[in-house]
C-alpha cells in the first residue's frame, strides 16, 4: 500500500454473512475504528416506521432526513446512530426495522444520503456493507466480500433473536433477491464462503491476506 493511501478496509456481503462480527473484530485487530454502514440504513428504516412514512415514497424519506439529520459514530467497538441528541442505536435490530430497511435503501437519493454521511468519516477504518467495494469506497485498497449459505445464515440470525429460523430463512432469501444489484461483490474484492468457517477463522483468512505493513507493530 502507498504509504500515502489512507488505511480502509471494505468487508461487503448478504445479510447474517458473518460482516459485522468479522469487521469488528478485523478492526479491534488492526486497532482502527468499525463502521456500520447497516445501521445508517436502519436508523433511516427506523426513523420512517417512528414517523409514520411510506417506505416506499423517497421524497418523503428525504424530507424526513432533512428534519431529522442522522449522524454515526464509529468506533472499534461498535456504532451508534443519532438524531439529534437522540440515540436510536437500541431501537435498531428489530423485526420491524429488518421488514423496511431493504426498501427504504433502494431509493437513490437516500443510498446518496447515507453515503455522504459515511465518507464524512475520517480513515483509517474498516467499513462494513453491501456496496462499500463498489459504490462508496470504490478506491480502498483492501477490499473482502462474505458470503454463506442462506440456510447457515438463517441459523445465525436466529441465534441472534431466537426467531424462526424458516422464516429467517425465507426473509434473507426475499432480501436476497431484493438487493441483489446493490450487493455484487467488486471486481478486485477477495471472495470468502464463511459457511464452514468459525469467526475467528474468517477474521485470520482477512488478516493473512492483508500485507505486514498494515498490521499493527507488536509492542
Amino acid at each position: 500500500m502507498d504509504e500515502a493511501q489512507p488505511l480502509i478496509v471494505t468487508i461487503d456481503g448478504p445479510g447474517a454473512s458473518g460482516k459485522s462480527s468479522v469487521a469488528r473484530l478485523l478492526a479491534r485487530a488492526l486497532r482502527v475504528p468499525y463502521v456500520s454502514s447497516g445501521l445508517l440504513y436502519r436508523g433511516v428504516a427506523y426513523q420512517v416506521l417512528r414517523h409514520g412514512v411510506d417506505p416506499d415514497d423517497e421524497e418523503a424519506i428525504v424530507r424526513l432526513l432533512e428534519r431529522r439529520p442522522l449522524r454515526l459514530e464509529p468506533d472499534a467497538e461498535g456504532n451508534r446512530v443519532y438524531a439529534g441528541d437522540e440515540d436510536l442505536t437500541p431501537h435498531l435490530h428489530t423485526d420491524a426495522v429488518d421488514a423496511v430497511v431493504s426498501a427504504v435503501a433502494r431509493h437513490p437519493r437516500v443510498r446518496a444520503y447515507v453515503n455522504a454521511r459515511l465518507r464524512e468519516v475520517p480513515p483509517p477504518f474498516v467499513v462494513e456493507g453491501r456496496d462499500m467495494g463498489t459504490a462508496v469506497f470504490p478506491h480502498a485498497p483492501y477490499k473482502f466480500y462474505l458470503t454463506a449459505s442462506p440456510e447457515v445464515r438463517a441459523r445465525r440470525r436466529a441465534r441472534e433473536r431466537s426467531d424462526d429460523v424458516a422464516a429467517i430463512e425465507k426473509m434473507l432469501k426475499m432480501r436476497d433477491e431484493r438487493d441483489a444489484k446493490q450487493s455484487a461483490p467488486a471486481e478486485d474484492a477477495l471472495v470468502l464462503d464463511t459457511s464452514e468457517l468459525t469467526l475467528e477463522e474468517v477474521v485470520g483468512a482477512l488478516m493473512r491476506y492483508l500485507p505486514k505493513n498494515v498490521l499493527p507493530r507488536e509492542a
